[in-house]
């Protein structure tokens, strides 16, 4: 008896496997890429055999043994003494400083990018703005695919310019004695990514609790509030962290525009080539990043509790 149901379960596998559904644009689009790939690779100018030449061993192996060992631990090894000595005098002359203005970068520039993606979000919806919202068969009146229209364009606009191209646009009009070009560029690309995906959240929401507010009479803002956000929440945070930490990490490079974030020390250390300098700057913004991932799990898992 046992056999024979097993035998039938690989036999539904079997038939489930070959019923399978399949799609040309996948597999082309693999294809393609495959195809893509092995063209660059051998026919292009990447030239993998000099990545492996004596000369690059010798450069890695200086760089690991020599170059990012703090530089009081050279000649006489490692001491912890002095080790946390060489941290210190380095956190404290200039890392905390780094640390702050990164955060300080990266915290409003997606405060800023949330709320703009929060306005923005709304109208790009396609479920949501239409004349009856959440209602499968109503694609909305022309003023609402207008309005759906004008909020998607912005944000694709927002999302395709580079925060680099937009922070030097920002540098010219609001000066270098500022943070602001970096945190307005990094606010406004962001706040394309975030509006999109916010977007696309609140279009695979389950309707038929928010179909039923409607029916009752709640208005567009009420179904949003009481029904659309408290579903996407969730989601809305794990977006929120992900790009605080692309936050941090361009707030980190955009110091090359003389902001003193923790990028800016990095330069100057890669500059005067004091990898282990700049190494301590790196690592000082992988904490942050790390810290932020630990508080955005904290932060979904306390509202999948409630």
């Amino acid at each position: 008896m046992t056999a024979t149901a097993s035998h039938n379960e690989v036999g539904q596998l079997d038939q489930l496997w070959r019923c399978r559904p399949r799609s040309r644009l996948l597999r082309g689009s693999i294809a393609a890429l495959a195809g893509f790939a092995i063209y660059a690779w051998l026919c292009g100018e990447i030239e993998w055999r000099s990545f492996l030449t004596a000369r690059r061993m010798d450069n890695l192996q200086r760089f690991l043994n020599f170059e990012i060992v703090p530089f009081p631990l050279r000649e006489q090894g490692f001491e912890p003494g002095a080790f946390w000595d060489w941290m210190a005098a380095l956190f404290f002359e200039h890392g905390f400083e780094a640390v702050l203005a990164t955060l300080g970068i990266a915290v409003l520039s997606i405060v800023l990018a949330a709320t703009i993606a929060g306005v923005l979000a709304p109208f790009a919806a396609s479920n949501l703005a239409t004349d009856r919202p959440f209602h499968a068969d109503d694609k909305g009146s022309r003023p609402w695919l207008a309005l759906r229209l004008a909020s998607r364009t912005t944000m694709i606009v927002l999302r395709a310019i580079p925060e680099y191209v937009l922070a030097f646009l920002f540098l010219a009009i609001l000066g270098p004695d500022t943070a602001w070009p970096a945190i307005a560029a990094l606010a406004l690309h962001n706040a394309g990514i975030l509006g999109r995906l916010e977007a696309e959240t609140i279009e695979n929401l389950d309707p038929r609790p928010l179909r039923a507010l409607h029916a009752i009479g709640a208005s567009r803002t009420k179904i949003f509030v009481a029904g659309v956000f408290p579903q996407a929440m969730g989601r809305y945070l794990l977006y929120f962290f992900y790009r605080f930490e692309t936050c941090v990490r361009e707030a980190s490079v955009l110091g090359i525009l003389g902001i003193v974030s923790l990028g800016y020390w990095i330069e100057e250390a890669r500059a005067k080539h004091y990898y282990d300098e700049m190494f301590f700057f790196v690592a000082l913004g992988a904490l942050i990043v790390i810290a932020a991932d630990f508080l955005s799990a904290g932060a979904r898992r306390y509202i999948r509790r409630g």
